[in-house]
């Protein structure tokens, strides 16, 4: 296939070496940032730079950009892309995206549009940090909007001949509603955990759960913050329920109340315990 990215940072970088090193696709490559480019072409994330004369050839293209940037990417290229070409993002939000590729369809029918989000990343952004095992045994996450099932099982073997160990077909709505808990939630704790006064001095007194819990406070804050405003609705209430839970302890210590607090640690332990036991029968 003849395969663009627009967009190589992490996801777009990682992506791009993984298909040039893995794969015998042809990969054209483009970013906004100039200095991005040309490490892209450095470190192989692509073999050709992507234009609107080379867009007639291309039989896939990925959009991996910050989501309010992804109309833009789309509209501009959208005019070039031959019959029967598939159109994915890889933004880290659904609804509005999705939304905005059901309006192209009626445009430009004869393209395939697929919403598309790789569960896969690091703590670091830029295409320095891009590597090529950045998706192995990662799960791919698809909203269709016009593929019909053929073309669906095809782009879905796509994913898995890459070293993704599923692809999970959803809506966008569902999608959009799980990425608040499993993803922004958790960069939202991780963030406020961090801005704690004990943290300055915790050299010394921390192992892995310092370490696990705050891995993800280290984030691109523009991005992170556009993705949660557009997902505020469904992230305001994760958000709020946390926020009633954590109160629940903080009530238990202030009461001094050791069977209370021992009850709310015996359900979050069997919680875990009852959620990785269906995990692991279901192989993931």
């Amino acid at each position: 296939m003849n395969i663009g990215i627009i967009g190589l940072g992490l996801m777009g970088g990682s992506f791009g070496r993984t298909l040039t090193k893995k794969t015998s696709h042809k990969v054209y490559g483009l970013d906004i940032n100039k200095n991005t480019l040309i490490k892209g072409e450095m470190v192989g994330a692509f073999h050709e730079v992507l234009t609107t004369e080379n867009a007639k050839e291309l039989d896939l293209l990925i959009i991996s950009v910050f989501d309010d940037a992804f109309a833009l990417c789309a509209e501009q290229f959208l005019p070039y892309l031959k019959k029967g070409a598939i159109l994915c993002d890889f933004c880290g939000i659904k609804r509005h995206i999705v939304a905005k590729m059901q309006e192209y369809a009626k445009i430009y029918p004869n393209v395939t549009f697929i919403g598309g989000h790789p569960m896969a990343g690091r703590e670091f952004s830029g295409i320095e940090h891009s590597t090529t095992t950045l998706f192995d045994k990662a799960s791919m996450i698809l909203c269709p909007v016009n593929a019909d099932v053929y073309k669906l099982s095809e782009f879905k073997q796509f994913f898995l001949d890459l070293g993704f160990y599923e692809v999970v077909f959803t809506s966008s709505e569902n999608h959009d509603k799980m990425i608040a808990y499993t993803s922004q939630l958790c960069h939202i704790v991780s963030n406020a955990f961090i801005k704690n006064e004990t943290a300055k001095s915790h050299f010394g007194y921390s192992a892995g759960s310092y370490k696990d819990l705050t891995r993800v406070a280290k984030l691109n804050p523009k991005m992170w913050s556009s993705l949660m405003i557009n997902n505020k609705d469904v992230l305001k209430d994760e958000l709020s329920e946390l926020i009633d839970n954590l109160n629940k302890y903080l009530q238990a210590l202030e009461l001094g109340d050791k069977d209370m607090l021992e009850k709310l640690l015996s359900e979050g332990n069997e919680r875990k315990l009852a959620i990785d036991s269906r995990s692991k029968k279901s192989g993931n």
